[in-house]
């Protein structure tokens, strides 16, 4: 499987690791939303930790298995 250089969006061309960074923090946004409405968030000591690490495990989700990274 070929390794994408750059995507373009509207003539814009874009690294695939910024794609997959933002499919990633908007995934994560997401995730934390439906964590704080259903009360997990107490059971962490820290979230914005959790906040980060979800950010890092969905880029790297989305990099390596859709965007192919």
């Amino acid at each position: 499987m070929p390794t994408p250089h750059e995507i373009a969006i509207a003539g814009v061309y874009l690294s695939p690791l910024l794609v997959a960074a933002f499919f990633g923090l908007i995934a994560t946004v997401v995730s934390v939303r439906l964590i704080s409405h259903y009360g997990l968030s107490k059971y962490f000591a820290f979230p914005p930790a959790v906040f980060l690490a979800l950010t890092v495990i969905y880029t790297l989700f989305f990099g390596t298995f859709i965007i192919g990274t």
